[in-house]
This record gives structure tokens, sequence and C-alpha cells, in this order.
């Protein structure tokens, strides 16, 4: 709505300054997505798409069983990701919110975000060299003789897991860490006067306070995971498809483009429906 002044004439000066990001959202997200809406509508017939205006590339997924698969692949390595993360990073961020002091806090942030420096390629295939039959840990555990045989764990499901969890626990560290660092400490101190010990403090002050930090963390990791190609594609191989490699068998290997985009609006909507999950503590983050 624009600002009215005093000479009764609008104001465009907030317009002037939302137009170049609104006009960025509108060319390269709304414009796309409405063009693969409409394209998921379509069919491919040889080597021709055809508008046929119905919801046949939908129903195909609920129809084929390795669809359907690929979407609970997705989901479950997306959520052991997310759990495993959050546990790893709460006790990283308490420790650098709580037990590092305030002049090496910022060394402990740049640690924290070093992964973030490093494209999904080189940290993937590094996870490759390091999980390989010949690689550091195998050998580790060969010699210190707890396994006699190299364990498989490139090309699976725990090397995709691995290389989620290695990236994602850093931005999970930096949202729970931004939310410890603004308690007061006149809350623990509180507690404390009414007899409260360090459980309770954390389980009924520390906890519910620091919940949103978790949670937009939770849900950035959750978007960012299940939508990913690169690290399944290069960790896990073939040995189980999920959605984001799904989609793109269907572009590369068989140009049907309907199908591709059917698939991709249908991982929209579980990201939507996370979202909407998510949305309640989202908004305390915000507010």
């Amino acid at each position: 709505m624009a600002i009215v002044d005093r000479r009764g004439r609008g104001d465009m000066r907030p317009w002037a300054f939302v137009a170049p990001a609104l006009l960025w959202t509108i060319a390269f997200f709304c414009v796309p997505f409405a063009v693969m809406a409409v394209v998921s509508l379509w069919e491919r017939v040889g080597t021709e798409l055809v508008a046929s205006w119905s919801f046949a590339n939908y129903a195909k997924f609920f129809a084929r069983g390795h669809f359907l698969q690929a979407m609970l692949n997705s989901l479950e390595v997306t959520l052991i990701v997310t759990v495993l993360s959050i546990l790893l990073a709460y006790p990283l961020a308490w420790i650098l919110a709580e037990k590092v002091p305030p002049r090496w806090q910022r060394i402990g942030l740049v640690c924290a975000i070093l992964p973030f420096w490093t494209s999904y390629v080189v940290r993937s295939y590094a996870w490759v060299l390091v999980l390989a039959n010949n690689g550091v840990v195998n050998q580790a555990l060969q010699g210190v003789g707890l396994v006699d045989e190299p364990l498989s764990l490139a090309n699976s499901r725990t090397a995709t897991i691995i290389g989620f969890v290695h990236f994602f626990v850093m931005l999970l560290t930096l949202t729970i860490y931004a939310n410890l660092v603004q308690l007061p400490k006149n809350y623990r101190r509180a507690a404390a006067d009414l007899g409260a010990g360090s459980v309770a403090t954390f389980v009924h002050i520390i906890l519910p306070l620091t919940l949103p930090g978790i949670m937009v963390g939770a849900f950035l990791t959750f978007v960012l995971c299940i939508g990913d190609y690169i690290t399944p594609q290069i960790l896990g191989g073939n040995s189980e498809l999920v959605m984001p490699q799904l989609i793109m068998l269907q572009i590369g290997r068989r140009a049907d483009f309907p199908t591709a985009s059917a698939l991709a609006i249908l991982l929209m909507v579980v990201v939507t429906l996370v979202y909407v999950a998510c949305a309640r503590w989202l908004k305390l983050e915000r507010a």
C-alpha cells in the first residue's frame, strides 16, 4: 500500500526499494514455477510434448512403485540427517556459547563456517576418498583390529548421510548458537534461586527458548537436503534413488519434461507441508 504524504499524493519510495527484489522473485521463481506447473500437465509423445492438460503425470507417480520409493528414500535420508545434525549441533553450539571465552568465540565461529567455503562437489569427492575401501576410515579400523575386511561405506546411504551431516551440523550450530547467546543470564540465576538444578533449567527454560533456532536450522536442513542432487549422486551412487536423482533421470535419459515437472512440484508440496508444520516456530524466530 502506497504511503500518502501531506499533499495527498502517494509516496512510491517504498516500492522503489522493494521493486528489485520483487522483480527478481517474479522473474526467477514465479515465472519458472508457473511454466513448470503448466508443463507438468502436458504429455510426452514420442519426441514431442503434447498439451494434453491432464493429471496423468501425477497419477504416474502414485502408480509406479519406484517413484514412491524414491520419495520415501528422500524423506528417510532427510529425516535421519536432520535428527543427527540437531543432536550433534546442540552440544557444539552450547560449548561455543557457554564454555568458550568470548574473545575466542569468533575463531570458533570461523571454524564452524569453514565447510560453507567448500563446494558440494569438492566435499563430496573428499568423503569418497575417506570412505573408500582403502580410505582413511577403513585403514584406521583395520589398523586397530576392529575389522578384518574393509567396510562397504562408499556408494551407500551411509555415505550420503555422513556427507550431509558434515555440512548441516555447522548450519544448525550457527542457528542454535545465535539463540543461546541471546538468552539473558538472569533466567538461569532465577531458576537457581527457585531451586531448579542444571537439568531442570535446561529442560524447562533453555531448551524451550532455543527451540525456534533449532526449528529454523532443522527446516533449512530439510529443504537443502531433500532437494540436493550432487551429494547423493557422488556418495550414494545408484544404490538407491532419491527424488532429485529421479527427476534428473527423467530429463537426462528420457527427456520427459512433463514427468520431471510433476515430480518437482510434488517435492515442493512436501517442502510446503513441512514449512506449514514448522511455521509456528519460524514465526517465533522472526519475531
